[in-house]
């Protein structure tokens, strides 16, 4: 792997090749010992061969492998600022797929999903609106930071028993989580206060042409 490329796992199936060479050898073997040139004996070689196929199939499935499989890098805007929290989000990401993949509590799970979407929306939106750089240059310096350390202490914690400290911090843990999902909804809703402020302003404007042309109202 080249160094620098960031890369995830991913877990792929690797099918066995046992049914296929089985397939092969009861042609083989028919070939070699049995008459093949009557269409009855082409109908029981194909029945013959479909089942060993099937069978060392269901007895040799195969195995599951975790592979690396290199990200594909954002592109870069020129922006040096866009470009570098775009960076920042995708290593956040990153990180909260791997959290995801640890820790085994549905609903964390689920919250965890949610604030990815989210934070996936809030780094995309600067690349599109480099205005919002210092609302999310905010975000990526407190909120994002302070919810992969409570997450990571949680993966933590998960495997450290069920005393009453370590209970009770799962729990808080849990309980925030609800707060912070809203939190970075209102934090993306807030990046589109500039844009609705714009629409507003183009629409009095064009409603104020509109009356002076004589064009407003239900007639026009």
């Amino acid at each position: 792997m080249e160094r620098g490329v960031s890369v995830t796992k991913k877990t792929v199936w690797r099918r066995s090749a046992l049914p296929f060479y089985g397939t092969a050898a009861v042609y083989i073997l028919w070939c070699l010992f049995l008459p093949l040139y009557k269409l009855w004996h082409f109908a029981l070689l194909a029945a013959l061969s479909v089942g060993t196929y099937f069978l060392l199939r269901r007895l040799f499935p195969g195995t599951r492998e975790e592979v690396d499989v290199p990200e594909p890098e954002p592109e870069r805007t020129g922006d040096a600022q866009v470009d570098a929290l775009t960076a920042e989000g995708q290593q956040a990401l990153k990180e909260l797929r791997r959290l995801r993949a640890s820790i085994h509590e549905p609903t964390v799970r689920t919250r965890i999903d949610e604030i990815a979407v989210l934070t996936e929306k809030i780094f995309e939106d600067i690349r599109s609106d480099p205005k919002d750089v210092p609302q999310v240059k905010r975000f990526a310096g407190y909120y994002l930071p302070t919810t992969m350390k409570l997450l990571n202490a949680y993966d933590r914690m998960s495997g450290e028993g069920t005393g009453e400290n370590v209970s009770g911090t799962l729990r808080r843990i849990e309980d925030i989580l609800d707060t912070t999902v809203a939190a970075y909804q209102k934090q993306y809703d807030a990046l589109f206060a500039n844009e609705a402020l714009d629409i507003e302003t183009d629409i009095t404007v064009l409603e104020s042409m509109l009356k002076r042309e004589g064009l407003g109202g239900k007639d026009f």
